[in-house]
């Protein structure tokens, strides 16, 4: 029995869309449905109706949002990051305030899933990991999150790391990290045969930060997707930024994208402001996914951020020169199906016997929320809100 009747929502392309749920599912979808006796009418005014957005990278233990502003500090190398925040994050609110009240922004911008890097490596153990598990399990209802026990100082040049990184698994982490195997750790076959034979052992995702630039990121790439084949891993690995991608010539291009697409690795792209990025029509005309994430929001790497998805894709948009009412659409996709897909998520988007989980935008069309990111929004969440 239909429970709530949305009408007068419009489709991507601007069609009229009416929604019937029931028990927290799709039930119907179409224009002008039946109108149902007793059922809960909302009228959504003509606004566009998109999923919920899905971040595929954020760092919850990181931002300072729900704490005072931190002005930014300027460094020289990663190692001098890294001493930074730790030193910023020594003074800042206890994590898990900060965690929570992040989530609770992004929510609030429709965000429904992410992908969450959390820090672990041999000085601090699983602690961060801990906090934000217990973060997660209180926020289930309202979150989908997916966990990467990340090592950020790095794996083979941050001795007991390895260790570190078999114990979360062993704990149930999602997903294993990894970061700049030759520029970071100086070990690139030492760091992926440590990350991927945990994965094979324990049956996790993979997701290695790589910001190596020219043709040794692609190298890396190549050895990361000559791995991926190698262990049936298919379809279970992700690189996040990529930067290399950015930087090089279209014929290495193709072939990098080749590989990756016959190893079924997907690339996270955040378009960041200072710096070459993956070229996402190329790549996914090539055959390889490509799907984006907020990644840091407001905390020791740079200052800016809200967590809002459709934000970002509006300057995943605007930075790689999108302007037709498709490539705006390929924008959205980045930032909703895209991103559900590498997680895994099941019962998502927009079809009848999905949960009845979306947005409704103040926009004509998607290619129109995409190009103007309107703050006017609801949020739908198992046929509520």
């Amino acid at each position: 029995m239909v429970e709530r009747l949305f009408i007068n929502g419009v489709t991507a392309d601007g069609s009229k869309l009416d929604i019937a749920v029931a028990e927290g599912r799709i039930v119907a979808m179409g224009p002008d449905l039946p109108a149902v006796p007793g059922a809960d009418v909302v009228d959504l005014h003509g606004w566009v109706v998109v999923p919920g957005f899905v971040d595929g990278h954020i760092h919850l233990d990181k931002s300072f949002v729900g704490d005072r502003w931190y002005p930014h500090v300027m460094a020289n190398s990663l190692r001098e990051r890294l001493a930074i925040e730790k030193e910023a994050l020594a003074q800042a609110k206890p994590m898990a305030k900060r965690a929570e009240a992040l989530l609770e922004q992004a929510a609030t911008f429709g965000t429904v899933a992410m992908r969450s890097h959390v820090d672990v490596d041999a000085t601090t153990g699983l602690t961060n990991l801990h906090t934000i598990m217990q973060v997660r399990e209180q926020w289930r209802d309202r979150m989908h999150i997916e966990l990467v026990a990340f090592p950020q100082a790095g794996v083979m040049s941050c001795p007991g790391t390895v260790q570190v990184l078999e114990n979360a698994a062993r704990e149930g982490v999602d997903v294993i990290g990894g970061i700049d195997p030759t520029t970071l750790d100086g070990d690139a076959d030492g760091q992926l045969d440590a990350v991927f034979g945990i994965a094979d052992r324990y049956g996790v995702k993979i997701d290695i930060h790589l910001h190596e630039p020219g043709m040794q990121g692609v190298e890396q790439l190549h050895r990361i997707a000559a791995r991926t084949r190698a262990g049936g891993l298919n379809g279970r690995v992700a690189v996040s930024h990529a930067y290399s991608l950015g930087d090089v010539t279209a014929d290495v291009l193709d072939g990098i994208a080749t590989a990756l697409a016959d190893a079924d690795i997907a690339i996270m792209t955040n378009a960041p402001g200072d710096r070459a990025f993956p070229p996402i029509m190329r790549l996914r005309e090539a055959g390889v996914r490509v799907f984006s994430g907020n990644d840091n929001i407001q905390d020791a790497w740079w200052p800016y951020g809200t967590g809002d998805m459709l934000q970002r894709a509006m300057l995943l948009g605007y930075r790689s020169g999108f302007y037709t009412d498709e490539a705006l659409q390929t924008a959205l996709h980045l930032v909703c199906a895209a991103g559900a897909q590498v997680l895994g998520l099941s019962s998502y988007g927009l079809a009848v016997g999905n949960e009845a989980t979306f947005v409704a935008i103040n926009a004509p069309n998607a290619a129109a929320a995409v190009a103007g990111a309107p703050a006017a929004r609801r949020v739908i969440r198992r046929g509520r809100g």
